[in-house]
């Protein structure tokens, strides 16, 4: 089959999805990836728990605004789950029950892996600023580095590059210090040098 003859991929392709895969559908594909590693998981839990208390509890923080993990977001005809999405308060549709969501957000995160690094970097990447996200975060926890982009005219502009203890106020969540240190998965023998 060509690749004009191929049929476009559709948000009822991903029930086909496996449970322990993560579906997207970009520029008419379906993608499959496998569920996240340790290393990703604890990092996408401990900038969670950094941002989720003051952001959306307004616990030493300002509030306003709704931050999920993995949600489903529709951006056209594309599907994409960003590791971690926020949305200011008022933009959020709470009568969406379903996935898709249909709000584009104000943040998204990506928490790079050796699996996903091109395809968030190139694809996903161009995808957000085709449709208006307005910061983007793209943390690898390998390398233990924090990327920091803001939406301007279309284009990503490079606020900042961060890397391994660094403490750092970054927009969108600029009003907190957050200690890079405290993201990456330490283990035994890391705790104990």
């Amino acid at each position: 089959m060509t690749d004009a003859a191929k049929k476009k991929a559709t948000y009822e392709d991903l029930y086909d999805i496996a449970d322990n895969m993560i579906g997207e559908i970009i520029d008419g594909e379906l993608i499959a990836a496998p569920r996240p590693s340790r290393r990703h998981s604890s990092t996408i839990a401990k900038i969670t728990s950094t941002v989720l208390p003051p952001y959306e509890y307004g616990r030493g923080g300002p509030g306003g605004w709704i931050i999920l993990v993995e949600p489903e977001i529709e951006f056209g005809e594309n599907i994409l789950v960003p590791d971690l999405a926020g949305w200011k308060e008022e933009r959020f549709i709470w009568e969406e029950e379903q996935n898709p969501i249909s709000v584009i957000p104000d943040w998204a995160c990506e928490v790079l892996s050796p699996n996903t690094a091109r395809l968030d970097r190139v694809k996903k990447m161009a995808r957000y600023a085709e449709h208006g996200v307005s910061f983007l975060w793209l943390i690898d926890p390998i390398l233990m580095t924090l990327e920091v982009y803001r939406l301007e005219s279309g284009r990503w502009t490079l606020l900042g590059s961060y890397a391994e203890n660094d403490k750092v106020r970054v927009e969108p969540f600029q009003e907190i210090v957050i200690g890079l240190g405290d993201l990456w998965l330490k283990t035994v023998k890391d705790k104990d040098a």
